[in-house]
């Protein structure tokens, strides 16, 4: 070995032996804690789930198609969801692309709910927001299997850890595009809106959010992109969907089975996207 490498070795930090302390304190201290969480994320994605397998497949695709063409009113997208969707169920993977939809939709709406209210107050406070800076460039620059070692001791096998570590990973950008939007409102809107007697919170739901929503929208799509990225890798981590298949094709090299999901993916993707561009109606 080198004589420097051996130098600065032999006075290895603990990294990994103080992070063992800590997550051995957390799981013998606050077991019940991660325990509850697991389960009741766990209950209410098997709940949704259950509902949509329960439902007759054409009332779901016709449903899910509805909610398209609403969005966008545009005839061709309602139709292209249709085909899309009739080509996953052709392709025997209706369940795993239920599960995948619902823990997508599921985490985009927890990384929303955390993200746009952080998103306000860090653009209404520079100071807190330099300090949230750090934590966001570190949870968007770790690679994805980083997430995947704490969130598995703490909550174990399952949908619920895949939910966890999806959320954890997308919610950076609607926090960083909520802040983006609301710092980017023009100064002489808001001076107009000072100028009439508009309060802090006038300003920020009458003026601020308005003028900031094409930029939450665009965050809402990348959070839908980003967590349908994380599928494959939660289900490493018990997540059911179309991971689970992905994951069977790559340790047997089953190709048809691995082109399968893949293209189930990338149709469920495209529809994701298409709908969720509110307020772009006639998308092509």
């Amino acid at each position: 070995m080198d004589p420097f490498l051996k130098l600065i070795g032999s006075a290895k930090i603990p990294v990994g032996a103080g992070g063992k302390v800590f997550f051995n304190y957390l799981t013998t201290n606050f077991a019940w804690f991660f325990d509850t969480i697991a389960q009741g994320a766990t209950w209410m994605l098997d709940s949704l789930i259950g509902v949509f397998l329960w439902l007759p497949p054409e009332l779901v695709i016709a449903a899910i198609a509805f909610v398209g063409w609403y969005f966008q009113r545009s005839w061709k997208l309602a139709l292209g969801i249709t085909l899309g969707l009739l080509f996953i169920a052709n392709q025997g993977l209706w369940k795993e692309s239920i599960e995948t939809l619902v823990l997508v939709v599921t985490a985009t709406a927890a990384s929303m709910l955390i993200g746009v209210p952080i998103g306000i107050w860090a653009a209404h406070n520079q100071r807190g927001y330099r300090l949230l800076q750090p934590v966001l460039d570190m949870m968007q620059t770790l690679p994805t299997f980083v997430y995947l070692v704490p969130v598995l001791i703490l909550f174990g096998l399952g949908m619920a850890p895949g939910l966890i570590v999806t959320v954890i990973f997308a919610a950076p950008t609607p926090i960083r595009l909520t802040y983006l939007g609301i710092v980017s409102v023009p100064r002489p809107i808001l001076e107009s809106g000072i100028a009439f007697g508009a309060t802090k919170w006038q300003l920020l739901w009458k003026i601020e959010f308005p003028a900031a929503l094409p930029t939450i929208v665009a965050g809402l799509t990348q959070c839908i992109m980003l967590s349908l990225s994380m599928v494959v890798f939660a289900a490493l981590i018990g997540a059911k969907g179309l991971g689970a298949p992905i994951v069977r094709a790559l340790n047997s090299v089953n190709v048809p089975l691995g082109l399968e999901a893949g293209l189930a993916i990338v149709v469920l993707a495209i529809i994701l996207d298409r709908t969720s561009r509110i307020g772009s109606p006639g998308v092509p």
